[in-house]
């Protein structure tokens, strides 16, 4: 066995390689350009109204529970607990340690185009979604694939988006975020509570909530995921407070290593790709625009238009992104690279392996909470609680988006079946950490996004319109108010 896993990991690992910063990269980031001319810039005119959408039903009690399917709150509460995961933390700090602080700059520049593609894909699950047998609501890119392309050949591409997000997510995916919990919890008690005691309990909590199906996932992640966004942003501020006098060189050292190659081991135009493509491939798995993961959810959403779901749905990019990851880099950024630092030499970005003596390669938000509130001990509990509730939310999400497409192609009978399986998977993956199962789980990541984002592209015309409509009725709505006023 060891043997075959020796001789598959470097082979999925150069896949990956070559999927990620190339043929997704491009094809990506083509995605979100593309819609955001072709809705003329829907992420920036309807940004205000996805706001008050989602904060404004909050407090005005719009976003109670619906009978068939779910609000427009649960479902984008659903997707965020998708999109806020480990990849937020690690994620974040793997993209600047290879990167530089400058591959920040290009994650927000892949956030804004992609919220303008998971608008388009919100919109597509949203007018493709069916009622089965039982009246739940069954939706997401299989059914806008088989739209796009009728007969076979789309029955062959929904099958292999199908196929790809079940071992993705549902299995694999499963085992990767288990492994991150039960190490973050280990970390944090000093080996004190062992990782299979972590994994039964976690286990038997997932359990209990997929036996529940969509509402109980939404009802927990509704809850949930407000709390774990606060409680991160909260900890971020006090740190930033900390470090105010470092926020203008924080935010100097985004903008100036995105472009300046002499500040940069190594130099030169590759330097620049290197930030560029750690930046947007690490940005695109953190909100997922594009992946074909999140329209699951929101297909579920109960709304008068699928364009008032596209536009909340953009507002869970500008969350995953604009808030939760930059909290992370913002933190780690001026706790480790403004001013003396390990990482910075005469104003040159180190090389890793040098700059990092005595620090956490892994996980460089422990060490930047750790050496903020003086105590390493402080750092590794409170970062571990956060990656705990981070990897909670995304297993319980992805086990639905999972779920849906296990129903496609075998019918409900088998998404019991599947929940088992997916069990067991928590708690090995709680258990073990093999390289080659997070090799495996980004490659099938990186495959669910070909059949995917060609898809949007066949579909933009089904987009496009949508804008056009809600345009005309916000317009035509101006003018009766008018005509009420006279």
């Amino acid at each position: 066995m060891e043997a075959i896993q020796n001789f598959l990991l470097p082979i999925v690992a150069e896949i990956n390689t070559n999927l990620s910063n190339y043929i997704l990269l491009f094809l990506l980031v083509g995605v979100g350009l593309f819609f955001t001319v072709r809705t003329r810039f829907v992420q920036v005119r309807c940004f205000g109204e996805g706001m008050k959408k989602v904060f404004g039903g909050i407090f005005s009690g719009k976003n109670k529970d619906k009978k068939g399917g779910l609000s427009s709150f649960q479902a984008l509460a659903t997707a965020i607990a998708a999109q806020v995961g480990t990849g937020n933390i690690v994620g974040a700090c793997g993209a600047i340690l290879i990167g530089g602080p400058g591959a920040i700059f290009w994650m927000w520049v892949i956030a804004f185009f992609g919220m303008a593609t998971i608008y388009a894909e919100a919109v597509l699950a949203q007018k493709t979604k069916v009622i089965d047998a039982d009246g739940n609501v069954q939706g997401g890119p299989v059914y806008y694939i088989r739209e796009a392309f009728k007969g076979k050949f789309g029955k062959f591409l929904a099958g292999f988006f199908a196929v790809a997000t079940i071992l993705a997510l549902g299995c694999m995916g499963a085992m990767v975020q288990s492994n991150a919990i039960s190490s973050a919890v280990s970390t944090a008690t000093n080996s004190t509570v062992p990782v299979w005691a972590v994994g039964l309990v976690l286990a038997a909590i997932c359990a209990i909530i997929f036996i529940g199906g969509i509402k109980r996932i939404a009802s927990v992640a509704e809850k949930i995921v407000p709390i774990m966004a606060v409680g991160y942003i909260a900890v971020g501020i006090i740190i930033l407070a900390i470090n105010i006098t470092k926020i203008p060189e924080t935010f100097g050292m985004i903008f100036r290593y995105a472009f300046d190659t002499s500040a940069i081991i190594g130099g030169g135009v590759g330097a620049i790709f290197t930030a560029m493509t750690q930046g947007a491939k690490r940005g695109l798995f953190s909100n997922e625009a594009g992946m074909g993961s999140t329209p699951h959810a929101h297909a579920q959403a109960e709304v008068k238009d699928p364009h008032e779901q596209g536009v909340v749905a953009m507002i869970g990019v500008f969350i995953d992104t604009f808030v939760v990851l930059t909290i992370t880099a913002l933190v780690v950024i001026s706790t480790l690279y403004v001013g003396d630092s390990p990482l910075m030499s005469g104003g040159i970005i180190t090389d890793v392996t040098a700059g990092l003596v005595g620090i956490d390669k892994n996980n460089l938000m422990q060490t930047a909470v750790g050496q903020a509130f003086g105590s390493p001990i402080a750092g590794n509990i409170i970062v571990a609680v956060c990656l705990t509730f981070f990897a909670f939310t995304t297993i319980i999400s992805w086990n639905f988006f999972g779920k849906q497409n296990v129903q496609y192609l075998l019918g409900k009978k088998a998404t019991v079946v599947y929940s088992v399986i997916a069990i067991g998977f928590i708690f090995l993956g709680s258990c073990l950490k093999n390289d080659l199962v997070w090799e495996l789980t980004d490659m099938f990541n990186n495959l669910m996004v070909l059949p995917n984002a060609i898809t949007l592209f066949v579909l933009s015309g089904m987009v496009v319109a949508c804008v056009k409509a809600a345009k005309a009725r916000k317009k035509n709505k101006g003018g009766d108010e008018l005509d009420k006023a006279e």
